[in-house]
């Protein structure tokens, strides 16, 4: 059985390093929660924080991140994207405390 090579695209690579930033755990157990080695996450970092990439894997994160910025049309898209997400991550979170909330309620 062999496995097969998955492709990220530059927008998840970006996308990890800056939850691996931004979060303040630990670099395995972001790796662990996305699927990837620590190692591919270490070398997004690397390539993220302007270091060479260590290996093949971390070279299409260095090409999108000189990429030209976006027109304001596609920045616009985007903060309307995250505003729908952002609101749909808060209404996932409110449900999950109610559930909390009842589960606490319960008699043992």
């Amino acid at each position: 059985m062999t496995k097969t090579r998955r492709d990220f695209t530059p927008e998840f690579k970006r996308e990890a390093v800056a939850l691996l930033e931004s979060s303040g755990r630990p670099l395995m157990q972001i790796a662990t929660e996305l699927g990837i080695s620590p190692s591919m996450l270490r070398n997004w970092r690397a390539v993220v924080n302007g270091g060479p990439p260590r290996s093949r894997a971390g070279s299409s994160l260095a090409k999108a991140s000189s990429a030209p910025l976006a027109s304001p049309a596609d920045q616009a898209a985007e903060i309307a994207r995250l505003r729908r997400e952002l609101d749909r991550t808060r209404m996932e979170r409110d449900v999950l405390k109610k559930a909390i909330g009842i589960f606490a309620e319960m008699p043992k």
